[in-house]
């Protein structure tokens, strides 16, 4: 978390059009992916018989209704987060092993969904944006147009990075349709985004979504929380995120998830 604030900090004083920039990406697609893993849960659960959350009002894009303070902030100093639970009542459940598994997953499967579909959709574009001559002796000189892809890129033109060395190099003059770079760069963050909402809410720890898929498998439902106990486990959690020992972790799964999945939508359309 230090090193991100002291990266963000250094990054604003040296280009703050650029920064400024990165963050109301950043806003955008967390607001975005947020919301939509909450409908999901709620959707599910209206579907499966419990309309609590619709009752509620959160079956709602309203960035109010679902955001949770501090979840928000983790997103963005640590990478991962969350947003307020959306409220269910499993009494409502037709079948509540079933439902609890259906509800718990929904808002996991949407976020590698749009991940998958982020991921897809920024590779696809790339034919788009540059020159065919480019792109080709781009791949030939660097093995791969991984390096055009960098969401992290501090250039306001989007320019892109080249993967040797990292060195920031003005490409803007080879881009056919220069817009759709930053139509590309909300893809790819997007993309990261909602991986690392998955993965964080797959960890098996009350109240995130994996501690019920766990339960509802593996465990059949025989580990049951009591309200303090639930509440505790929550401390826990958020103990756990602040150390950044969990970041880390995540940190390194998700890079290498990301890198995994782009490069094989590259190689798919022959960009690797």
């Amino acid at each position: 978390m230090i090193s991100r604030m002291q990266s963000w900090i250094s990054w604003l004083t040296s280009d703050p059009a650029g920064f400024l920039v990165y963050m109301l990406y950043m806003v955008g697609t967390i607001l975005i992916s947020l919301m939509l893993h909450e409908v999901a849960h709620g959707y599910v659960a209206l579907r499966c018989g419990d309309p609590t959350a619709k009752w509620m009002g959160r079956l709602t894009l309203d960035p109010r209704k679902h955001l949770d303070p501090f979840g928000t902030i983790c997103m963005f100093l640590l990478g991962f987060g969350w947003a307020k639970p959306v409220p269910v009542n499993p009494r409502n459940f037709r079948n509540y092993r079933r439902d609890d598994f259906l509800v718990s997953i929904a808002g996991i499967v949407t976020n590698l969904t749009l991940f998958i579909l982020c991921c897809a959709l920024s590779v696809g574009v790339n034919r788009l944006i540059w020159e065919p001559d480019f792109l080709e002796t781009f791949r030939y000189q660097y093995g791969s147009l991984q390096g055009l892809m960098n969401v992290y890129h501090r250039d306001g033109l989007w320019a892109g990075v080249i993967a040797s060395g990292g060195d920031y190099t003005y490409l803007s003059q080879f881009a056919r349709m220069p817009w759709l770079l930053y139509v590309q760069r909300f893809l790819l963050m997007m993309g990261q985004i909602n991986l690392a909402l998955a993965m964080f809410n797959l960890l098996p720890i009350p109240p995130l979504d994996g501690y019920h898929l766990l339960n509802d498998t593996l465990l059949r439902g025989r580990l049951q929380l009591n309200s303090q106990q639930f509440r505790m486990a929550q401390l826990i959690l958020m103990a756990v995120c602040l150390s950044g020992a969990l970041g880390s972790l995540l940190t390194s799964v998700n890079g290498a998830v990301y890198e995994s999945v782009l490069n094989l939508f590259l190689r798919l359309t022959g960009g690797v």
